[in-house]
């Protein structure tokens, strides 16, 4: 549940890859247990610190971003328990940062994005990071209709009647407020309350094991009269949608939700200097104890309503803002074991086993070693890590929760280590198949060769096949997947992802039938078919994530999808393509467009040639194809704007925006952004100093216009 990480510019990207499959698996627990159970096992810091840990993997290897990373995800899918109610706007998250000097990088990539001089202020609100649960509120005519939680961001659970017993939360807005507005906030219970409460719960032999927790499971009563009796509260700090401006700052905004009879942050104030901001940050966590509500960190959004616009977001967060977390707290405990467990690409990694150790209320018991030279004591580069200190079964670790990584492993307590620990070997055989396990030269990871017929490597392959980002077979989970891979009987039998769509012929056809299986049963046995049968047409980008790629995970498939639209079109390109052979060669067009695909590059597009190469990779798809259809992607946007659909190429020097808002401003009206120009390019966008793009924009006729005529194409968005 816990990792121990060693820093990320000493990872390679082999073990980058390895982790980031780690980090995914093990965030989507957590999200499961948190926004789905109300029963969360590790702490908000730890879990915001496996997440950053995620980010700044993904920073440095932005080519291995995965389909299921957890910086593509919001919270969870919304509980069957409760009807769902999309969101007009997402509800997205926060990012995070931890220290000073994260924060001058957050506000220095604001600055950034916005090409905003050093010298010209720039604004921020900075108030208390509450500790509770999203809640979405949309008035219609000023009265109340819809409450939803955030859910998975884009779909929530509606809680209405619920929220309807919380006296904070005014029924009806007064006559200034538009006629529709989302009001968002955090619904929280104080701290004196959640006491009051767990004594009385008690009794039921049921207690929560935070305010936040009890805020949750409160909230999520079927019966709107228990979620009554449970001292609820809510703190209005944002919105979602709106039918009129609601004012030109952040600061005024939240104002107004205080004049419309909401409770607002007295703890909010607007911070004119990064000076400002982390005086003002000391002062709120040095009164966090005293406060009568949990917060973890503080909220820093830039004020200016129309910076916010132009900022923008990422696929789960809002650029103008991030979270200020607080730190961490250590502890010591023991190694009790070393397991070793084999990936889908059949990277072997090394899991640690500990005594439980309780730290800031969280029980840790495992945590990840990463590779041989880890334990050893020894860095990427041949450097000692921990001064050369290895790690044995038996010795006494500190750990702690910080910012970085969670638990991390600060160092081996050597004078408590036993006498009889021995250097740890590590192992030179998978433990799945006893095939032989090498380590490439350059490579900190040593890998099983088994391929397809070691079961771990295989069935992981066939998990994310049909994983939720990818094709999303309902009813193919981890238990099923190793059942059908594992059986002997052909007609039970599933080996590859062709497999899955053939199972129901095979059935027809066999004297074994699934049904009769322990653990399926009549019922199950027809959803599962059902929902195979769904998935015979399916989206071009969840299709090609589900390849397994290399390098393709959900962004780049994404990314893919939109520039060719059809998978045909991607894989003859891909097939056609020819990479380049040395520093002067520029490989053919098929390979320029490939790797001129925006976000793309070199690395991936060789994943994506080489793939198509493969004979046996030819082949599976070939298979595939004869049971599933591809559709083709869908037009970015859903808004009809004179460069919808259109591919669009920037070049020279842009002087009204940076070149990040130049891209994220077409991608927002429907254009595909390349990173070259070929005879697919639509429309180039050429500033001061534009060279060989547009020189050769011009031979190929393409139409090219300045940033003037740009904003005038697409009327100043």
């Amino acid at each position: 549940m816990s990792d121990i990480v060693k820093p990320v510019e000493d990872l390679t990207e082999a073990e980058a890859q390895a982790e980031l499959a780690r980090l995914a698996q093990e965030i989507a627990e957590h999200d499961r247990r948190y926004h789905g159970e109300d029963d969360p096992i590790i702490s908000d810091a730890e879990y915001d610190a496996l997440r950053l840990r995620n980010a700044a993997i993904e920073a440095r290897f932005p080519e291995l971003v995965r389909a299921d990373s957890p910086s593509l995800k919001v919270g969870v899918v919304p509980s069957a328990t409760f009807s769902s109610v999309a969101h007009s706007v997402p509800m997205l998250s926060l990012d995070n940062v931890f220290s000073g000097e994260d924060v001058m990088d957050f506000v220095a990539s604001v600055r950034r994005f916005l090409a905003w001089p050093a010298d010209q202020e720039l604004v921020f609100t900075a108030e208390p990071k509450i500790d509770g649960l999203s809640m979405s509120l949309r008035y219609e005519n000023r009265r109340l209709v819809t409450a939803a939680t955030r859910g998975d961001g884009t779909t929530g659970e509606n809680v209405t009647a619920n929220i309807r017993t919380i006296g904070e939360i005014p029924q009806q807005l007064p006559a200034d407020a538009p006629d529709v507005i989302e009001v968002r906030g955090e619904v929280y219970m104080r701290r004196d309350d959640f006491f009051a409460l767990n004594q009385r719960m008690a009794e039921t032999g049921r207690v929560f094991a935070n305010p936040r927790n009890s805020a949750a499971g409160s909230l999520r009563q079927i019966d709107p009269e228990v979620t009554r009796s449970r001292p609820l509260r809510f703190f209005a700090y944002a919105w979602g949608e709106t039918s009129e401006t609601l004012g030109e700052t952040q600061f005024d905004v939240v104002r107004r939700f205080a004049d419309w009879g909401f409770t607002i942050n007295d703890g909010m104030q607007r911070c004119r200097s990064i000076e400002e901001i982390l005086t003002h940050y000391k002062a709120i966590e040095a009164e966090r104890a005293a406060l009568p509500y949990d917060i973890d960190g503080v909220v820093y959004k830039v004020d200016r309503l129309d910076l916010q616009a132009r900022l923008g977001f990422r696929s789960r967060s809002p650029r103008w803002a991030t979270a200020h977390k607080f730190a961490a707290e250590k502890a010591t405990t023991v190694l009790t074991g070393i397991d070793i467990q084999v990936g889908r690409t059949g990277a072997m990694t090394p899991v640690a086993r500990l005594e439980p150790v309780t730290v800031g209320g969280v029980v840790v018991t495992n945590a990840t070693l990463h590779n041989e030279d880890y334990i050893r004591g020894i860095g990427n580069s041949g450097q000692p890590i921990r001064e050369g200190r290895d790690i044995r079964v038996g010795d006494t670790v500190l750990i702690q929760r910080a910012g970085d990584v969670i638990p991390q492993i600060l160092d081996v307590v050597m004078e408590k280590r036993p006498a009889d620990a021995v250097p740890y070997v590590f192992p030179e055989r998978c433990p799945d198949c006893d095939s032989h396990a090498v380590r490439e030269e350059g490579e900190a990871v040593r890998r099983c060769t088994g391929g397809l017929i070691c079961s771990a490597q295989a069935v992981e392959r066939l998990r994310h096949f049909v994983s939720r980002n990818a094709l999303d077979i309902e009813g193919l989970g981890e238990k099923q997947i190793a059942f059908f891979f594992n059986s002997e009987d052909p007609a039970l039998q599933i080996r590859s992802p062709a497999d899955i769509f053939t199972l129901k012929a095979r059935q027809e056809k066999s004297l074994t039938k699934l049904e009769n299986v322990d653990g399926f049963g009549t019922t199950s046995v027809r959803k599962l078919f059902a929902a195979i049968d769904e998935r015979r047409k399916v989206e071009f980008s969840r299709f090609l994530f589900a390849l397994g790629i290399r390098h393709v995970g959900e962004t780049n498939a994404k990314r893919l999808a939109r520039h060719f639209i059809s998978f045909s079109e991607l894989r003859r390109v891909s097939e056609a393509a020819i990479a380049p052979k040395d520093k002067g060669d520029k490989g053919n067009a098929d390979w320029q467009e490939l790797n001129g695909v925006s976000g793309i590059g070199a690395i991936v597009a060789e994943s994506v040639v080489e793939f198509f190469a493969e004979d046996h990779n030819r082949e599976a798809v070939e298979a595939l194809l004869t049971e599933v259809t591809p559709l083709d992607e869908k037009p970015v946007g859903t808004v009809e704007t004179p460069v919808s659909g259109k591919t669009v190429v920037f070049t020279g020097s842009l002087e009204k925006m940076s070149r990040d808002e130049a891209k994220a401003m077409a991608e927002r009206l429907g254009a595909k952004v390349a990173g070259s120009v070929s005879k697919k390019t639509d429309l180039v966008v050429a500033g001061p100093g534009a060279g060989s793009k547009l020189k050769l924009a011009t031979e190929l006729g393409i139409e090219v216009i300045d940033e003037d005529q740009w904003f005038e194409r697409v009327g100043g968005a």
